[in-house]
C-alpha cells in the first residue's frame, strides 16, 4: 500500500504543540496594514490554537 502524502498547504500552516493541539497564524495580518490599528496588528501577531471542532479535519491533512 502507498504512503498517504501530507497535504502541503497544511504543513505550512499548522504546528502540532507537544500536547497535541494544533497551532495556527491569525489572517489579515500579511498587507494592507496601513489602515488597520497598531492594536490590531499588534493582537494579529500572536499565535492562537485551532477550534476543536476543525482539529479532526486538520488533522487528517496532516497525516497526525
Amino acid at each position: 500500500m502507498p504512503k498517504v502524502k501530507t497535504n502541503s498547504g497544511a504543513k505550512k500552516r499548522f504546528k502540532l504543540t507537544g500536547t497535541g493541539k494544533i497551532k495556527r497564524k491569525h489572517a489579515f495580518h500579511s498587507h494592507i496594514l496601513t489602515k488597520k490599528t497598531t492594536k490590531q496588528k499588534r493582537n494579529l501577531v500572536h499565535d492562537t490554537l485551532v477550534v476543536k471542532a476543525d482539529e479532526r479535519r486538520i488533522k487528517a491533512l496532516l497525516n497526525v
